[in-house]
């Protein structure tokens, strides 16, 4: 009977664990993250009453006699399958679909969570509010920027950042060119300069005395002040320059014949509402430019306001399609920067881009034509420029550094991802983004793909930081330390880090935590399990006690 009492006894020990697995489990089916338990039995070494023996000549095999001794917990096993997702709308709260474990640093050793509700502490730091633990990141993301201490693998929410001005050095342009039709159009420039009268409100008409401009100021030195003259035809040759010499009689019609005549007559020179224009005589692809400077005599210190540049209200071509993007300058500030794309030869299949217009006060403007945008004829492809740069130079007034250049980026040669010409519909070619930003602040983060992005107040969106996720050979083999986190132990193998989507480890997702992995209706069936197993040791035990009582009372 004692082998009976005994058996009974393990087994009310074993099952009573059952239940207590089951109990955890359900205890936790609303934790973040938890992983579920399941228990395993085994039998007991058995107590051999008699080994087997084989069969002889005469006599046929026994099998051996075994009594067992009871039943113990052979294993409690982690489910470390993923459980599933709600969604939170929290920016800091992550989950993991897939492999992998969040990294944590405890201040003294590295654990390892799947629960990821992070959150910023007064150091800036991305840790689990919890605990402290500060979460650990991989690669160099941020670092160029200052948002992350260079070798450091915490984590460093920078909300007191600044993020400088960065001026436009590039800009993108794509969309088709219509390869047949078109409207021809006629180069005219402009000053963009309204030329008043001396009080400054009245717009000047041409008999105006250049010395009664408001523009002009300065002590004059008469007869050897002069505005120079000079420019590019419409056949993209360099004019002779010409000096108009500027004295108490000169008027702005004096200055515009000799305009005129610096191009061979060939242009139209005329004050529309105080700006002077430059008009082509004929329609048609042209290269017509022109600048106009001002120097002071060596007895004077007059000035004159001329432009940096003439704008083009219209740029000569066989056909033109017009654009328009903000770029930056060094200090941040917004200008919008105007252009249009021009045929050269109606037959060709070959474009210009010029620069019609920059927004704000512009010192100089230099390369502001790229020429020989062409595309294969076969099947409209952009074939690349034939000009040596793509590239416009232009400074500001209120930029103190060198001339801002800024390069044109239209597509890969021999494809059609940028821009195209195809032999039927319109022009829809147009400038679709540019590099340059305002100074700006972090406003606000997001996790996208195991990454953490900032969000500035310029709109700009920069990398901060990259997560580093964990993954094991044996996940089961991790040691629960509590509140959801694991060490690695001697069977997890080490851990492999990486990040979201990289090798074996899963994509982290943001603004979601993942649930339980607890089955209700499973771990209720394993507690009613653990109850009859409880109930049928415990009658095990009640039906040996009774044999021993009579036993007992029949030696009496």
């Amino acid at each position: 009977m004692g082998s009976a009492l005994s058996s009974g006894v393990t087994g009310l020990q074993a099952h009573q664990q059952m239940l207590e697995v089951a109990g955890n489990n359900l205890a936790n089916v609303n934790t973040t993250a938890f992983k579920s338990s399941s228990i395993g039995f085994s039998e007991l070494l058995s107590e051999t009453l008699s080994k087997g023996s084989g069969p002889t000549a005469t006599m046929g095999g026994m099998n051996p006699q075994q009594v067992g001794s009871g039943v113990g917990v052979s294993s409690i096993s982690k489910n470390m399958t993923q459980g599933g997702f709600d969604t939170t709308g929290k920016n800091l709260d992550m989950a993991i679909a897939g492999e992998g474990y969040f990294v944590m640093n405890t201040g003294s050793e590295i654990v390892y969570t799947r629960a990821g509700s992070f959150g910023v502490d007064a150091d800036s730091m991305l840790v689990d509010p919890a605990t402290g633990y500060r979460v650990q990141r991989i690669g160099s993301a941020g670092e160029a920027d200052g948002f992350q201490a260079l070798g450091n693998p915490d984590i460093r929410i920078p909300f007191d950042a600044a993020m400088p001005a960065k001026s436009t050095s590039s800009f993108n342009l794509s969309g088709n060119l219509r390869a047949e039709g078109g409207t021809q159009s006629t180069a005219t420039l402009t000053s963009g300069t309204v030329y008043l009268e001396s009080d400054g409100i009245t717009k000047a008409e041409g008999t105006t005395l250049i010395h009664d401009l408001y523009q002009f100021g300065g002590t004059a030195d008469a007869g050897n002040d002069t505005i120079a003259i000079s420019g590019i035809d419409r056949d993209g040759v360099a004019i002779a320059g010409v000096n108009l010499a500027v004295d108490v009689a000169t008027d702005i019609d004096d200055l515009l014949l000799a305009i005129e005549g610096a191009f061979g007559g060939n242009v139209n020179a005329s004050l529309v509402n105080g700006e002077i224009r430059v008009t082509d005589d004929t329609a048609g692809y042209s290269e017509l430019d022109m600048n106009l400077s001002f120097s002071a005599g060596g007895g004077g210190t007059a000035t004159f306001e001329t432009p940096g540049y003439f704008e083009y209200l219209e740029a000569g071509g066989e056909d033109a399609q017009l654009t328009s993007i903000d770029v930056f300058d060094s200090m941040g500030g917004k200008h919008t920067l105007s252009g249009a794309f021009v045929k050269s030869d109606a037959a060709e299949n070959s474009w210009d881009f010029v620069l019609t217009k920059l927004t704000g006060e512009v010192d100089t403007l230099t390369d502001r034509r790229i020429e020989g945008l062409t595309f294969r004829a076969s099947d409209g492809a952009f074939m690349g420029i034939s000009d040596a740069s793509s590239k416009f130079g232009f400074k500001f007034s209120s930029d103190t550094t060198t001339t801002q250049t800024v390069d044109m980026s239209m597509g890969t040669v021999g494809m059609f991802d940028g821009m195209t010409q195809f032999k039927t519909g319109e022009s829809t070619a147009a400038a679709t983004s540019q590099d340059g930003y305002t100074a700006g602040q972090l406003a606000s983060i997001s996790t996208s793909t195991g990454e953490i992005v900032g969000t500035f107040s310029n709109g700009v969106k920069k990398t901060i930081a990259t997560l580093q996720l964990a993954v094991f050979q044996n996940a089961a083999g991790l040691e629960s330390v509590g509140q959801s986190y694991f060490t690695e132990s001697a069977n997890s193998g080490n851990p492999v880090a990486l990040q979201s989507g990289s090798g074996s480890a899963g994509i982290i997702q943001g603004q979601k935590l993942e649930k339980s992995n607890v089955q209700v209706a499973e771990q209720f069936v394993n507690m009613i399990q653990a109850q009859n197993g409880f109930q049928a040791n415990a009658r095990t035990i009640s039906v040996a006690n009774e044999v021993l009582r009579e036993l007992t009372n029949l030696i009496r």
